[in-house]
């Protein structure tokens, strides 16, 4: 059975949430978040011997941190806290939290101390959540070196303490937990950008909220369950024809490859026929290590095709952007990536096309290139990727992928997705054209623009994942040894599917 597709919310609606129930919620909040936080760090710390050490804030992470640290100096472990400030200062459930900790027997230190001879079994970042929205300077600042210096399990309570909960931006010095643990849901900071380096293994403690119930989630993570009603046995009784002509264009001179590899995995992925326009004039005729490929002249291209998919290659020619007039006029389904965006992005009567076509649009833009197509930088982009998504969405009425750690995925009324899958091998020439065959493929046999687009993000991470669990790679991974994982990973769940 495929997991379910885990809410996301931003620090907006985890407020929401809270203020919806607050009045209501017995024990409290912070309270259950304490005692859940405890429940992982018994798992961390098993078989670990010494001291815990807890980094508590002004606000309620350090409130988290007291409730947590009394519970397990209750089930007896030995705890040391770090506090500086003037508890009359704290808001007042931490404050309650704080009074509660030292009823208990606890004590506190003003001061970071050193680590004992053993040294800590755990060190705990209680110091700043998801409201923090400044850099941290002085005093936390130096607590933060400290603890991201200690040679043993660091968990932070809901998120990192200097990570914007949600960019994933680091503001600042950041602590690098190696878990996180997160209350009541996800949020965007914690998978993508920075995110994924600085929160190491994620649990969620949901705290027996049912979010949805309360506020619809305006994200979700990927996974199979988006897009399993198309995951079926094909009938007995099929032929090529109903599993759709892709047509991909591109493959200038010195670019074949990338046109080709993105041939390959559409056809890997079950497209019944893949033909590929290549512009280059020396382009071969023919792919001698898959014949099954239709190569073509790009003006020699079919007219009628299940979808067009342009970028990989493509150049910047004028030649490149006549095609792409005429590809974006076709009413069949457009996958466009690489040079076709950047063409796109110089071209203002050819966004207005773009926005105002009848059929699906899939845009597939890495950092750099959804900064031109939002006449921005890229720093500017990863400063904030989900705005950067849903406005290139937005703008475009397309459905957009913007690749990277956490590739986020929205459509064109601002729904959005984070993908979890891959890893940092697959950065390297030729993942974005194998990305484009993928979806260019499930859109020719017949699938939503929208799942599409987020089987071929998942598809894509999860091959390059499963070739690392054999062995192959990260580092050194290739564009072309991933489309037959792919194939492999996709037949996967269509067993799985049927097995249900």
């Amino acid at each position: 059975m495929f997991l379910p597709a885990p809410p996301i919310y931003t620090v907006a609606g985890i407020r929401d949430l809270e203020q919806k129930l607050i009045p209501s919620a017995s024990p409290s909040l912070m309270e259950r978040a304490g005692r859940a936080a405890a429940e992982d760090a018994v798992r961390l710390i098993m078989d670990r011997p010494g001291p815990i050490l807890f980094a508590c804030g002004p606000g309620n992470n350090g409130g988290d941190g007291f409730v947590m640290a009394r519970q397990l100096r209750q089930a007896g472990r030995e705890v040391v806290v770090a506090y500086a400030d003037d508890p009359a200062h704290l808001p007042t459930d931490a404050g309650r939290a704080h009074a509660d900790y030292l009823r208990a027997g606890g004590t506190i230190t003003p001061e970071l101390p050193a680590a004992p001879p053993q040294g800590w079994a755990l060190v705990v970042d209680a110091l700043f959540g998801i409201g923090l929205k400044r850099a941290l300077e002085g005093r936390y600042a130096a607590w933060l070196d400290t603890l991201n210096a200690q040679p043993v399990p660091r968990m932070a309570l809901d998120v990192p303490s200097g990570l914007d909960a949600d960019t994933g931006a680091p503001l600042g010095c950041c602590f690098r937990a190696t878990h996180t643990t997160t209350f009541i849901a996800l949020k965007p900071g914690l998978l993508t950008n920075d995110g994924p380096d600085h929160c190491g293994e994620i649990t969620v403690q949901r705290l027996d909220i049912d979010c949805p119930a309360w506020v619809p989630a305006p994200g979700h993570g990927v996974t199979p369950a988006l897009f399993a009603r198309r995951l079926t046995p094909r009938l007995r009784n099929t032929h090529k024809g109903r599993n759709g002509d892709v047509g991909i264009l591109g493959g200038d001179a010195g670019m074949t490859g990338a046109a080709l590899l993105a041939g390959r995995a559409a056809l890997w992925l079950g497209a019944g026929r893949v033909y590929v326009g290549l512009l280059d004039a020396d382009a071969p005729s023919v792919d001698f290590a898959h014949p099954e490929l239709m190569l073509r002249r790009a003006a020699e291209l079919p007219t009628q095709l299940s979808v067009r998919a342009l970028g990989p290659g493509l150049g910047l020619s004028v030649t490149a952007a006549t095609a792409l007039d005429a590809a974006v006029a076709d009413e069949a389904p457009l996958v466009l990536d690489a040079d076709a965006l950047n063409i796109l992005s110089v071209d203002k009567p050819l966004q207005q096309l773009i926005a105002a076509r009848s059929a699906p649009t899939l845009l597939t833009p890495h950092p750099a290139e959804a900064a031109r197509l939002l006449g921005t930088d890229t720093a500017q982009v990863q400063q904030n990727r989900l705005a950067a998504v849903l406005e290139i969405a937005t703008r475009f009425r397309a459905y957009v992928v913007l690749k990277g750690c956490g590739s986020l995925i929205a459509t064109p009324d601002r729904r959005w997705f984070i993908n979890g899958t891959g890893h940092p091998g697959m950065a390297t020439a030729g993942m974005g054209d194998v990305l484009t065959g993928l979806a260019a493929s499930l859109l020719a046999q017949g699938w939503s623009a929208e799942e599409a687009l987020i089987a071929a993000v998942h598809l894509h991470g999860a091959a390059a994942d499963r070739l690392a669990r054999e062995g192959v790679g990260p580092i050194g991974l290739t564009a072309g040894e991933l489309i037959e994982a792919a194939r492999r990973v996709f037949n996967g769940w269509l067993m799985e599917a049927a097995s249900r």
